[in-house]
């Protein structure tokens, strides 16, 4: 990710570590990182994950794009090199929460390939980082236009949107896909929910979360 331009700055340690605050939440820290089109339903997901996984006493953090672009990188546009540097922040951030032992739900369209690698490539055990395809056909998602952002892209209002005018990378070898033109939300956020369990993110003093 390329070295920092200071060169006078020194990595400091803490004292607790985190196996720690692990230990404290009963969760393993990770990071999901939802990528797809649009209208895909990335953020529907994540909101109804993020409700069971607080029923169930676990915390979890939702990280969402257009969220990120009103305070943090409110100064990037949309284009690759813009898209580029939005993901390299909020990898960023995101490793900041895992270590802090958090589960986070990024949503983010992230479509370049080298991008979600880079973030990826920031965490040192593969299981930190959980990447879900939240698969959806152009045509379906440009049909449900939540944000009416397709129709602004089709009649010239958008500049670079993924899909009409920039290209979708879709991800080769992701943890989990969900198909949302045949799984609803509700289907989708249960799937997620038993590969945390598998994985252990849930368990807290080596027994399973139960539902309350």
């Amino acid at each position: 990710m390329g070295q920092p331009k200071s060169a006078n700055i020194t990595w400091v340690d803490g004292k607790i570590q985190r196996a720690d605050r692990e230990k404290l939440l009963g969760q393993r820290g990770a990071l999901l990182w939802f990528t797809g089109l649009s209208g895909s339903g990335k953020t529907a997901i994540a909101l109804d994950l993020e409700r069971r996984l607080l029923q169930r006493g676990k915390l979890c953090y939702r990280l969402d794009g257009d969220n990120i672009r009103f305070g943090l990188n409110r100064d990037l546009d949309f284009s690759p090199e813009g898209r580029e540097e939005n993901i390299r922040r909020i990898g960023e951030v995101a490793k900041l929460f895992v270590d802090a032992g958090v589960i986070v739900a990024a949503c983010f369209i992230s479509p370049y390939r080298n991008d979600r690698r880079r973030v990826r490539e920031l965490f040192s055990n593969p299981e930190d980082f959980i990447e879900i395809y939240v698969q959806a056909p152009l045509e379906v998602c440009e049909q449900r236009d939540p944000k009416g952002l397709y129709r602004k892209a089709r009649a010239g209002e958008i500049a670079d949107f993924t899909g009409i005018h920039q290209p979708y990378e879709a991800p080769e070898t992701p943890t989990l896909t969900l198909n949302t033109a045949e799984e609803s939300v509700e289907q989708c956020s249960a799937r997620i929910i038993s590969h945390l369990e598998a994985c252990g993110c849930l368990c807290g003093n080596g027994k399973p979360a139960e539902d309350k």
